[in-house]
This record gives structure tokens, C-alpha cells and sequence, in this order.
């Protein structure tokens, strides 16, 4: 077996790390009226993907911030009792449910 010499710092150094903007982050939540929407629109703004557990009528309670999400080219998608929200970019693939 042959040696090599593996510099981990350097390699750290050159990786892409995330920033703490949010990129990269699945924010679990409630729907439940008591988060205000601006909370919600930011942590999408900021790269967040939300998955919140919707208690109550989703229409009425995603309304506030829904629009604002469509906007800045983000997806929502109510499956089953949750409801996903991604910033744009992603997108929700949804070729396997049916």
C-alpha cells in the first residue's frame, strides 16, 4: 500500500460550505396563525425549505404569505397534512406520487 499525503485543512478550506443565510436549511414548523407571515417569507427568502404541519384551513392561513413566495419564483404543495415551501431553485418533484 502507498502513502499519500492528505492535507484535510486545505481540502476544508476549498470546500463549499454553506452560509448561515439559511441556504441549506429545512426549517420544520406549525400553520397554526400564531407565526407571523413575514417570518415565513423570510426564511424563504433566505434559501429555507419549510415543511409545516397544517392545523387548520390551509387556504385561509397560507394567505398571507403564499402570494409572496409564488413571487421570488418559490413552490408551495400541500401532501397529506403538511405543507412544503421552497425557495426558487427547487423545485418539489411530484412525478411519484402518482
Amino acid at each position: 500500500m502507498s502513502e499519500f499525503d492528505l492535507d484535510l485543512q486545505t481540502i476544508e478550506s476549498e470546500m463549499d460550505v454553506e452560509d448561515a443565510d439559511g441556504t441549506g436549511r429545512v426549517v420544520l414548523g406549525v400553520l397554526d396563525g400564531r407565526t407571523p407571515d413575514e417570518e415565513w417569507v423570510a426564511e424563504v427568502d433566505g434559501g429555507a425549505v419549510l415543511v409545516l404541519a397544517v392545523e387548520g384551513d390551509m387556504k385561509r392561513l397560507a394567505a398571507g404569505f403564499a402570494p409572496d413566495i409564488r413571487e421570488m419564483g418559490g413552490e408551495l404543495i400541500h401532501f397529506r397534512r403538511f405543507l412544503l415551501v421552497t425557495p426558487p431553485g427547487v423545485t418539489i418533484d411530484t412525478d411519484r406520487l402518482d
